[in-house]
């Protein structure tokens, strides 16, 4: 299951809570192509809560529904992200080691 570092709970949070935005928003990763190992092929946007079949990944407060194509492939992913100095959020994987979880 994909896991998210704090850094990217925190910048999940930041996108996602507006006061416009339900409490329930997170982000949603989906895969636009047919095989899930292209990580080119994932794109992120905001929803107002998960699709039918979407994996549901909370950590710290932030939320983040995987349709299940991306779901497969993020499996054995580490979500991190971080804020630049134009306030542009950028998210990056890495592969989880054996012994972290």
């Amino acid at each position: 299951m994909l896991v998210m570092t704090v850094a990217a709970a925190e910048v999940v949070k930041s996108v996602t809570s507006t006061p416009q935005t339900p409490d329930e928003t997170g982000l949603r990763i989906v895969s636009s192509a047919s095989e899930p190992e292209d990580p080119g092929a994932l794109q992120v946007t905001a929803a107002a809560g998960p699709g039918e079949n979407d994996q549901v990944i909370e950590a710290a407060g932030a939320r983040v529904f995987l349709e299940p194509q991306a779901a497969a492939y993020l499996d054995d992913k580490v979500l991190d992200a971080q804020i630049d100095e134009q306030g542009k959020a950028y998210f990056t994987l890495g592969t989880q080691d054996a012994g972290q979880i």
